[in-house]
């Protein structure tokens, strides 16, 4: 569950997004190399049997414990539920955690459901049959996120993971609020935006207002897959952010 991509330095920690997998950095690996020594990590649920409870204690104690062998205070970069994982982590463990980078993920999305979205999710065409049908179904962006998490077999890409499981992940977000875990972080923060955004207006902006160390960005032309959609500013903005939280300059990315 946790992989050791290489690199030397300050550990650097990445956490994927709902039906996502570790797989789904495979194109910041190279520059982040630069940086530290990068791990990645596939959620409980995504590949691997979901904990007995969908709820972010849970996986966010997966995560502590498949982690306890890093020695030192890791930078924590997360997506969407990875960035949820990766605050409360540094909440509940902030002698593990020397910064965070959390992209396009809120603290609050209380009241909304995941129904129409699993609805949805049922009625994809599984298996693709291969990764020309991926790009097809989901698009360039999406399609490729998804060829890098699903399952592979003789007849195609299948889910990785049940989607009662991803549905009772994403409701448990309409039922509470995380703002309590966020007041308790104080390590540097750098929260990234995408121009369309799936976060409620304004929330992540009030976010970087309430942390004492908080920088707030919004990527133009960015979707949900900030990092994907636009890997060059993506890219810009974290490593500005390690210049300053870090001081550290990029080693040469090969």
């Amino acid at each position: 569950m946790l992989h050791d991509e290489g690199g030397s330095g300050v550990p650097i920690l990445l956490l994927h997004g709902l039906m996502g997998s570790a797989r789904t950095w495979v194109d910041q690996l190279g520059w982040l190399r630069g940086h530290g020594h990068v791990y990645t990590f596939d959620a409980a649920g995504h590949g691997r049997p979901a904990p007995a409870e969908l709820t972010t204690d849970a996986f966010v104690a997966d995560l502590a414990a498949a982690t306890t062998g890093i020695g030192e205070p890791m930078v924590v970069i997360g997506h969407s539920m990875g960035a949820l994982h990766g605050w409360v982590f540094g909440a509940e463990f902030p002698d593990r955690v020397r910064a965070l980078v959390v992209e396009d993920m809120a603290a609050d999305f209380t009241g909304r459901t995941a129904a129409h979205w699993a609805a949805m999710v049922e009625a994809w065409p599984q298996p693709f049959a291969d990764e020309a049908a991926l790009l097809e179904f989901f698009g360039p962006v999406a399609g490729r996120y998804f060829q890098r998490s699903f399952d592979r077999a003789p007849d195609g890409y299948r889910l990785h993971g049940q989607i009662a499981t991803f549905r009772d992940i994403s409701e448990e977000w309409g039922t509470r609020a995380f703002w309590p875990q966020w007041r308790q972080l104080r390590v540097p923060t750098l929260l990234i935006e995408g121009e369309y955004t799936i976060t409620p207006p304004g929330q992540m902006r009030r976010m970087a207002e309430l942390h004492p160390a908080a920088e707030h960005i919004v990527i133009s032309q960015a979707g949900h897959l900030v990092h994907d959609d636009q890997p060059d500013r993506y890219r810009a903005a974290v490593q500005r952010f390690f210049t300053r939280v870090l001081d550290t300059e990029p080693a040469p990315h090969r």
